[in-house]
């Protein structure tokens, strides 16, 4: 049987050492991290940029499916790449959870392993956070501060008229892996012997559970000496993220269907469940994928770029945000955000 702490024998101060005991800070500008009334940072002459993201168990995660090491690894992948979509790099986080009864302190360690690998792997240190009781599951708050160079800090509102879209990996894979997920937990019976079917679909999970931020993007496009124009990740699906570029920027954007990239696995899994796979590509978010534009006149440096699919161009404002269908109709963009409940 596996062992379980309650949290109660450890008290709030306890269970903050006992999760933290483990941290060591990377980064020279990580002065002071976890044990006193703030982290202190220097950044010297660098500008420091700041994110913040709120995870609700039940709204952004199902712990039905969801292993507590990959949300702790998806938690803080998804704050650096907040950081990575202003051309930034992360340094530091914060981590503040609440948590009910039904967790033990061995699911806390879980969730830290996942925070403290997906750190590991980015450069990135904890640097300090809260932990509150809670009523309703699990909550999650991470704030990412990371450091851009001042004539390199990369904003929505940059992209110009005839400038090209473009778009890292491909679009639609967490979209379906979610919904691979959620047919799985609706085939469980409670059955001890269920075996989910995620048979060659594999990518699709990965994409879906552990999405990994576009360090490597950011990095490839500095070798390059490529500063875009405008970029952002696409966290709430391509449409929503294309109209905030266009929006911020007072420009329009025309984008092409058979332009957009999608994998292999996420076209059979939409045969599959009978879905239009370019709504899955446009709509689904979650792909943490990074979009940018840089000027027309840098087509050949942009296309040169492995992994990047250059889908489109920005228009003049009046011109509005379509998509050009393979038929050669134009398709208005639309935002799919979150509403409340």
């Amino acid at each position: 049987m596996t062992k379980r702490t309650e949290i109660a024998t450890l008290g709030e101060f306890g269970l903050i050492r006992h999760l933290t005991k483990k941290i060591t800070l990377t980064n020279e500008s990580s002065l002071k991290g976890v044990g006193d009334d703030a982290a202190v940072l220097d950044y010297g002459n660098k500008q420091t940029l700041v994110t913040t993201d709120l995870l609700l168990e039940g709204i952004h995660f199902d712990l039905s499916y969801v292993p507590l090491k990959h949300l702790g690894y998806k938690a803080a992948a998804v704050n650096f790449s907040d950081i990575y979509a202003m051309n930034g790099r992360p340094k530091q986080i914060t981590v503040s959870i609440g948590v009910s009864k039904r967790f033990g302190v061995e699911d806390l360690d879980e969730l830290y392993g996942g925070l403290q690998l997906a750190c590991s792997i980015y450069g990135v240190d904890i640097v300090g956070g809260d932990t509150s009781a809670s009523l309703t599951g699990l909550t999650i708050s991470i704030t990412c501060i990371g450091e851009g160079e001042k004539d390199k800090i990369v904003y929505r509102s940059g992209a110009k008229d005839t400038d090209l879209i473009c778009v890292s990996g491909d679009l639609g894979a967490a979209y379906m892996g979610l919904q691979l997920l959620e047919r799985e937990k609706q085939a469980f019976t409670g059955d001890t012997n269920f075996v989910p079917d995620f048979g060659g679909k594999e990518y699709l999970l990965e994409r879906q559970l552990k999405p990994e931020a576009r360090k490597d993007v950011i990095q490839m496009l500095d070798e390059a000496g490529i500063i875009p124009t405008a970029m952002i990740d696409v966290s709430d699906g391509l449409s929503s993220e294309l109209l905030h570029i266009a929006k911020e920027s007072a420009a329009g954007c025309r984008i092409y269907e058979e332009r957009i990239p999608i994998d292999f696995q996420t076209a059979s899994m939409a045969e599959q469940f009978g879905m239009n796979l370019v709504t899955a590509a446009l709509n689904g978010g979650e792909d943490y994928e990074l979009l940018f534009t840089v000027p027309l006149g840098m087509y050949e440096q942009a296309a040169a770029l492995k992994g990047i699919h250059i889908i489109g161009h920005i228009t003049a404002p009046g011109l509005g945000a379509y998509m050009i269908g393979r038929d050669g109709g134009e398709v208005k963009l639309l935002a799919q955000g979150w509403s409340a409940v």
